[in-house]
């Protein structure tokens, strides 16, 4: 199971391990906020989702030899208030552990949540994110809009992703799920550039109680030589993680009451500034929903200061930055990064960046223009984003389950908005739109409700000073907190009902919801999660245990959640059924109310408490730096909650007080006569007769019948002898780390490469022991390379269903250690089986025994595998449903590698696989392997041996011939080459098409021209998004950036759109037939602006273990070995001239080149969205006018170089007549890199 705890602002996904598959495989993982999905913990690419077909309709990620793009579908947004995120996000790729040196996804990945969360955020642009929710009012599925920048090694049309406030480290496998926020998420480049010895703290107290608050001081500061303004200090003294070697400072502005938290961070690259304010789309008007989220995009457009509406866009690409927002139920978050300081080659006159991104930023909540040459165009992106959600069952079923709350209460609300309520009926009844907009930001942004985070490289009275300087011009209007106290989100009349909802996607889930607990002031004891820590508990004798065990579930997740202030909160436990599950929805239902009954007979175990409070005291001391947009947007929120202030950072992490009272009041919520229950599926045998207003989701709605109630009261009163013998409360868990010492050595300067500790013909281990991060955790990488998956489509299902089983067979055993910070994946890719290990190192050998014993001696059972081989079909099926950007990125990376499967091609498969098959196909695939290792972290050279020699003692394999090995070759694109590729969608309610569209320009390895592709990215990304995305309105996602293969580099477009592929192919011809005059009269120093910024990304600093292992493993994995990788790019880019760039555009990217490849994919919509005089806008560039057009329309072509364009019609054909790469070779000998310490 996972705990789900939700917080008001959303949560943010991590990022799921990116594993060379060639074919989407479903994948369930942590996951984003409203009109955004959430994201998780993001780190680095190294924990991969753990069970990659939990959920029923999760779909995992394809990924070749060379990217990886995960897609997660579930059914129910991850917040239960929606949020919304801007649209564009800068993305300084995170090198993942694909066999790629750029490690650029192939395609984007959606993660999708449960039904009883919010349903995705919205924002302008999707950024990939990972998110653990936290225990506070969850954002609903609301949309934002961001403004993003993608870095030059974007990879995958953004994700949502979200910032939320602190979350406590339940490890019950909280949910993945989308927040209801929607935010840029930064995959960080991976070479730390000026390794720093950690220091401590000197500012603030390791962790100060704050029972005897300081008192505030005011201080009269200098701020100007002409004025002083008044500053009140509440704090310095937060409570911090060991390592966290920043000082803070919480101070309030005394002239508008404004509280900001300064962070002054000697070594950051990356500086950044939050600002949440007390308003979100539960503040919408009764008539015009979706209001507090158009609010939230027209911010972006334009200031009295600073009235170019892109000019603050403008102004962070030229500083290697990216912002976005989103809007939750209650609050709205603003948030942006840019490089900490100036670019060394620029004028030593020049102010730190972020002053001038502070400066812009304040503005959005001084004198917002509302522009009314925007007003449309941004109505239409949340049109835009609001159609895009209309098949996602995130979405759906999260608006049903408010549609069908409480009328009296804003829980109800649809918070994305469309054109229709927020532009057509509005203006019907003599509305004036704009001026409605004006009113609401006056109405509601006050400085009294909102917090600011800064966080920055320069000493904290400098941030204080810059903080007055820029944000005491924000008004203070004196508003009271929002506040919701005179109803709840579930009355009276929605208890003891049952909805059956029908949804898009072959899924199936029961969930049960209960009005809950009001946790707001419960901070320091928590009950939920003590709650949800035994309901949603997998080791034996729990409910998951008992309803697995009977072949009626695939998972369980449960939590609670906040709503909003004031009101009740709400606990859920959604369950993911399995065919029989859902014949037996009512006995699961007896089973967890006869496991409410040994709760509450059972009093609040004092151990269980403190198991949770010790390991969740390990995870705060040893929590390393996230991105510092991540920060400073989660801790701008978290500061709206009533914590002390000292706890600003230590929030819900930490559990201080064991407090049975209060345990037992939140049990006495979950009672048979206060709870609701949904039950999602396709094959409803009763029928619907009802479709939800905005998204017409089919359903029935009903009281529970009362013999079936009566059930249940019997199951909720059973005692220890009426009640199921297999129920009981959980062991002591053997994972809990014990040794968490950490030898810090003083190094000159981290080394950025592993070392070579053993190579021969059975293995080859690398090995570095961590010299930056200095936490007790290790990361393990395990490759057994075998060619038998790539074979035949048949073998790479059957791989695949080996890795699900062992998943299965390990899921009960290894939940603890999950529990205790300790992960683990085992997956398939067209190379072989990919085993991971990471966490606190002291069991770590434990949990890798295990895994491998399991591997090897798997008994494959009749029924599990039944239950897994229908789990993978579900998942695959429901990946054509996904949303049609996440879709393309697979045919693109298909059409371009030497071998491959497609979906299809492995759904052709699968239904004849049978128990036996697996049973003698798996130990083939062990039986001959080259097992390649890499070991990082708290370790020493003596232990990575030993954990190298159990993975080669335990398989007991032999040896494959290097001959044998497999390799990963990518086609060559002739000169000249104009293909193109048609699928029609199988979606028939979809309403978006999508294209992607991909210059091919060479060898990966070439230093030089990959150099020209990520400055390519840096100089068009910001122009093509504003001309695309916001002038012309072509779709709410529109992405361009560099993308690799294990071979081959090129850059490509994806746009998803209500207009046709061709006519989208044209637009992007046309942008890119004018973009070359821009360039060749872009003056030399904003050439050099550029070089600067993207120099910046490529060298930004490693923010913790996990990023620095998946950097190695990623090299490692690719066979290049190229550890200098983004030196080697920073080097190259500094190098490149502004001719140079003009003669690679010409020759490889203009339209008219007769040298330029191109391969565009065309995904056709097989519906079609309903027409108006006002379908399209078409941008006249000279007076920004606007005009209509026909989305049906065909784009007449940009003159071109004369190439007619191939149809592919036959892919196996298409492949023989082209050439192919030579594979992946070291760029040095592998010798360079052997062991020389005997130590290390």
């Amino acid at each position: 199971m996972r705990v789900r705890r939700l917080l008001p602002s959303g949560s943010l996904l991590p990022t799921p391990k990116p594993t060379p598959t060639p074919t989407p495989t479903p994948t369930p993982a942590p996951t984003p906020p409203q009109s955004c999905p959430t994201t998780f913990q993001a780190t680095a690419s190294i924990r991969p989702a753990r069970r990659a077909l939990s959920n029923p309709f999760s779909l995992q990620q394809t990924s070749s030899s060379s990217t990886c793009s995960l897609s997660f579908l579930s059914s129910f947004p991850a917040s239960r208030a929606s949020s919304h995120s801007r649209h564009r996000h800068t993305f300084a790729i995170a090198l993942s552990s694909c066999p790629s040196a750029l490690s650029i996804p192939s395609s984007p990945s959606l993660v999708s949540l449960p039904p009883s969360l919010p349903p995705l955020p919205s924002r302008r642009r999707l950024a990939q994110t990972s998110v653990l929710l936290p225990a506070s009012p969850p954002a609903s599925p609301a949309c934002a809009s961001a403004s993003v920048h993608s870095s030059p090694l974007t990879a995958a049309p953004p994700q949502p992703h979200l910032a939320h406030p602190e979350v406590p480290k339940t490890k019950s496998r909280a949910y993945t799920l989308f927040s209801n926020k929607t935010s840029s998420t930064n995959f960080l480049p991976a070479f730390t550039l000026s390794p720093t010895l950690r220091r401590t703290n000197s500012t603030a107290a390791a962790m100060p109680t704050p029972s005897q608050p300081q008192t505030p001081t005011t201080l009269d500061s200098p701020l100007r030589e002409h004025r002083q303004r008044p500053v009140e200090r509440l704090t310095d003294k937060l409570e911090t993680p060991s390592l966290d070697d920043r000082q803070y400072r919480v101070i309030k502005i005394a002239s508008n009451q404004l509280e900001v938290l300064l962070v002054h961070d000697a070594d950051t690259d990356k500086a950044s500034a939050a600002m949440d304010v007390n308003v979100g789309n539960f503040s919408d008007p009764e008539d015009t929903p979706g209001m507090g989220h158009a609010v939230e995009h027209l911010l972006f457009m334009g200031t009295k200061k600073y009235p170019v509406e892109n000019a603050y866009s403008q102004y962070l690409s030229a500083h290697s930055g990216s912002s976005n927002a989103y809007t939750a139920a209650t609050s709205t978050n603003y948030y942006f990064e840019v490089a900490a300081k100036a670019a060394e080659s620029a004028e030593e006159t020049d102010r730190s960046p972020l002053y001038g991104a502070l400066d812009r930023f304040a503005q959005f909540f001084i004198e917002p223009l509302f522009l009314p040459s925007t007003l449309d165009r941004e109505l239409r992106a949340v049109d835009s984003e609001n159609k895009k959600n209309l098949q996602s069952d995130q979405w759906r079923l999260h608006q049903l389950d408010k549609s069908l709350s409480n009328p009296k209460h804003p829980y109800c609300h649809f918070s994305t908005g469309s054109l229709e309520t927020l532009k057509i009926q509005p203006e019907a009844k003599g509305i004036d739109v704009r001026q409605e907009f004006i009113n609401f930001h006056d109405k509601h942004y006050s400085a009294n409700r909102m917090k600011l985070v800064i966080l920055g490289r320069e000493p904290l009275d400098v941030l204080e000073e810059w903080a007055v300087d820029l944000f005491a011009g924000v008004k203070n209007k004196d508003l009271e907190q929002n506040r919701w106290e005179d109803e709840q989100p579930l009355g009276k009349d929605e208890l003891l009902t049952q909805i059956f909802a029908k949804p898009v996607m072959d899924s199936r889930l029961l969930e049960l919801t209960f009005p809950y607990l009001n946790e707001e002031d419960l901070y320091e004891s928590q009950p939920s999660r003590y709650i949800s820590h035994l309901i949603g508990h997998e080791g034996p004798g729990s409910i998951m245990s008992y309803i697995k065990g009977k072949g009626w579930a695939n998972g369980l997740s449960a939590g609670g959640y906040a709503v909003c202030p004031g009101s009740l909160g709400l606990f859920n436990c959604q369950i993911r059924l399995t065919e029989e599950g859902l014949k037996n929805y009512k006995e699961i239902v007896k089973v967890f109310f006869q496991y409410i009954s040994l709760l509450n007979e059972s009093p609040p175990q004092e151990w269980i408490f403190e198991e949770q409070k010790g390991l969740a005291e390990v995870d705060f001391k040893f929590k390393q730096k996230s991105p510092a947009s991540k920060f400073t947007s989660k801790i701008s929120a978290v500061m709206q909650l009533p914590l002390p202030r000292e706890w600003l950072l230590s929030g819900h992490s930490r559990l201080r007080k064991f407090d049975p009272k209060a345990i037992e009041a939140g049990l006495a919520y979950l009672r048979p006569d206060n709870f609701r229950m949904s039950v999602v599926s396709q094959t409803f045998p009763g029928g619907w007769d009802k479709k939800e207003k905005w998204y017409e989701t089919e359903y029935k709605y009903e009281k529970i019948p009362q013999e079936f109630i009566a059930e249940i009261k019997t199951a909720a009163s059973s005692t220890k002898a009426s009640r199921l013998s297999q129920l009981h409360l959980p062991h002591k868990n053997q994972f809990i780390p014990t040794n968490l010492d950490v030898e810090k050595k003083e190094v000159k300067e981290p080394t950025r490469a592993p070392t070579l500790i053993r190579n021969d013909d059975m293995v080859r281990a690398w090995f570095k022991k961590d010299d930056t991060f200095w936490v007790p955790k290790a990361n393990l990488f395990i490759q057994c390379k075998n060619p038998l998956p790539s074979a035949t489509a048949e073998n790479t299902i059957k791989s695949r269903v080996y890795a699900e089983l062992v998943r299965d067979a390990l899921e009960e055993y290894a939940y603890d250690a999950e529990l205790a910070g300790l992960d683990y994946s085992v997956s398939s890719y067209s190379g072989g089986l990919d085993i991971q290990i990471s966490g606190y190192n002291d069991k770590l050998p434990v949990l890798l025994e295990k895994v491998l014993l399991t591997m090897r001696d798997l008994e494959v059972k009749p029924d599990r595998f039944a239950i897994v081989k229908e789990r993978l079909l579900r998942g695959m099926r429901n990946w054509d449903y996904q949303q049609p950007y996440n879709q393309v990125g697979d045919f693109t990376r298909w059409l371009n590698i030497e071998k491959g499967f497609i979906s299809d091609q492995l759904l052709t498969e699968l239904p004849r696989l049978e128990a036996e098959d697996i049973r003698l196909y798996f130990p083939q695939l062990l039986r001959q392997v080259h097992i390649e290792t890499l070991v990082h972290g708290n370790l020493y050279k003596e232990d990575a041996l030993r954990l190298t020699n159990m993975v080669e003692t335990t398989l007991k394999a032999r040896a494959l011939p290097q001959a044998q090995w497999p390799v990963f070759r990518s086609l060559v694109f002739p000169p000249g080459a104009n293909f193109v590729y048609h699928k029609t969608l199988k979606d028939p309610a979809n309403v978006n098409h999508c294209i992607e569209y991909l210059l091919y320009v060479g060898d990966k390895a070439d230093r030089a021209l990959r150099a020209k592709c990520l400055m390519l990215d840096q100089i068009t990304h910001e122009p093509a998004f504003d001309q695309l995305r916001t002038k012309e309105q072509l779709g709410y996602v529109v992405f361009s950036g560099a993308r690799t293969t294990s071979t081959t580099i090129g850059y490509r477009f994806i746009v998803q759109s209500e207009r046709t592929p061709e006519y989208l192919e044209g637009r992007i011809d046309s942008f890119l037939a004018n973009y070359l005059t821009t360039l060749k009269n872009m003056s030399d120093s904003e050439f050099e602006g550029h070089q600067r910024s993207l120099i910046t990304k490529r060298m930004e600093k490693l923010k913790n273990l996990d990023q620095e292992s998946s950097r190695l493993w990623t090299h490692v994995a690719s066979d290049y070995f190229d550890f200098d990788l983004s030196y080697e790019d920073a080097a190259h880019v500094k190098a490149l001239t502004k001719k140079e760039m003009i003669e690679f555009y010409e020759h490889y990217i203009s339209p008219s080149s007769p040298s330029r490849a191109k391969l565009a994919v065309h995904l056709r919509a097989q519906a079609t969205s309903k027409k108006s005089s006002t379908a399209g806008i078409e941008n006249d560039v000279k007076g920004l006018k606007l005009t209509s057009e026909d989305k049906t329309a065909q784009e007449a072509p940009v003159e071109g170089n004369g190439t007619r364009p191939w149809a592919i019609d036959d892919v196996r054909a298409f492949k023989s007549k082209l050439g192919v790469t030579p594979g992946p070779q070291p760029v040095r000998d592998l010798s360079e890199f052997e062991e020389t310490d005997s130590k290390l």
